[in-house]
């Protein structure tokens, strides 16, 4: 059977790839999209799986980028349930699962992440262990959740404090057991993540830091997790955010240059001319940071799916956005981080920390690598243009730390 043809093949059902559809409709590209998604759901965004999501404040269509009837009134054609099993990147060729092969013109490798699984620990097969990436994940571990007396959240980054937020809110105890001493010190540091643990802390969740995980104890379900310490805790249910690691498989047997993610230039660009990578698999040559990032957030995923749909119709403009983050714990306390920052010299804090207000700049050889803010997000915007610019703020630590300061005027002149 001849390979059928498409303009744009676009290979992951997440974001990138739906916003990446967007824009080439948007841009007015009248070519053939074709969108190749694993799961059975369209691209949905998956924020809302620790938070509303899970709490059921909101629904499934809630969580779709677009709606179902947006991909067939756009001419863009939505496989879901499928998955692309090879890619001939020289051919310009795709198989797809069902053997059906397909000739592209240009192509989106956004093929995301896949968490991190706890195999080699004993116990860890057990009946009560849940991880969260899908749909299906955060309708289990509601379910599961909603019946235990107990919940276990194994690490100490978004995943654990969004969801040990969530279940609290809803009524379930909750311990999170991690690595570090503070929540969320791993992407913001123990001095500002110490704010977000005392907040967790505060709504009841006990948290106990500096302890690493050895097994889980039970015969048919999971009754208890226990630390290499030897602490036991009891629980009817675990679910572990240990991190992710970017899916490249694909990318790398089609003889896409490939490190920590699928290596791009700063247009998003793989190794191979025509073929474009975006959200939590694309390593890119950030012209902002004058290095490589890979970043695993949604709107990254966004900003790259849609930046790749302008590249895809000939903008050659590298990838300017600075990486935006977010997250909400319950009701109780909202951050917001623009960055990333790696390592700083200092950290200059504006506005209230005890009243929970505040913005929280990290400063890098005299220049702002990141700010993180809780309840000022006008800061965000200055931080922001700040750390682009790459505008030397040495000694004007307190300028930045004045809530009276006008932010807008440094290094305006």
């Amino acid at each position: 059977m001849a390979a059928r043809e498409v303009d744009f093949l676009l290979i992951g059902g997440g974001m990138a790839s739906a916003h990446c559809a967007s824009e080439l409709r948007k841009r007015g590209a009248d070519g053939s999209v074709l969108l190749v998604g694993r799961e059975q759901d369209p691209p949905y965004e998956r924020p809302p799986l620790s938070k509303e999501y899970l709490r059921r404040e909101s629904g499934r269509l809630d969580a779709y980028v677009n709606t179902p009837e947006w991909y067939e009134e756009n001419g863009v054609e939505l496989l879901t349930g499928a998955s692309v099993m090879a890619l001939d990147a020289a051919a310009r060729t795709a198989t797809l699962q069902s053997k059906e092969e397909v000739r592209f013109g240009k192509a989106l490798v956004a093929t995301g992440a896949r968490v991190n699984i706890l195999h080699h620990l004993e116990g860890a097969r057990l009946e009560g262990i849940h991880y969260l990436r899908t749909l299906g994940n955060s309708d289990a571990i509601r379910e599961d959740a909603a019946r235990a007396g107990h919940v276990v959240l194994i690490g100490g980054s978004y995943i654990g404090s969004e969801v040990a937020a969530s279940l609290t809110a809803r009524g379930t105890k909750c311990t999170m057991v991690m690595l570090e001493e503070v929540a969320m010190s791993r992407a913001f540091g123990d001095e500002v993540g110490r704010h977000f643990h005392d907040v967790l802390v505060s709504h009841g969740i006990e948290i106990l830091g500096g302890e690493e995980l050895d097994s889980f104890v039970g015969e048919d379900r999971v009754r208890a997790v226990r630390t290499k310490s030897g602490a036991e805790i009891e629980c009817d249910v675990v679910v572990i955010g240990a991190g992710v690691h970017p899916e490249t498989m694909l990318a790398e047997r089609a003889g896409l240059e490939v490190g920590d993610g699928i290596v791009c230039d700063g247009r998003l660009q793989t190794s191979v001319e025509g073929i474009f990578a975006a959200g939590d698999c694309c390593s890119y040559q950030s012209v902002i940071h004058d290095r490589r990032l890979r970043v695993e957030h949604w709107d990254v995923a966004l900003q790259q799916g849609a930046h790749v749909g302008k590249a895809m119709t000939g903008d050659e403009e590298p990838y300017r956005e600075v990486p935006y983050f977010f997250s909400d714990l319950a009701d109780w306390t909202s951050l917001e981080y623009v960055g990333p920052a790696y390592d700083w010299d200092e950290v200059v804090w504006r506005g209230d920390r005890d009243d929970g207000e505040f913005t929280a700049f990290y400063l890098k050889d005299g220049k702002v690598a990141a700010a993180l803010t809780a309840g000022r997000s006008e800061d965000l915007t200055h931080a922001r243009r700040l750390l682009e610019e790459g505008v030397d703020v040495s000694g004007l630590g307190e300028v930045l730390g004045a809530t009276e300061s006008d932010l807008e005027a440094i290094g305006s002149d």
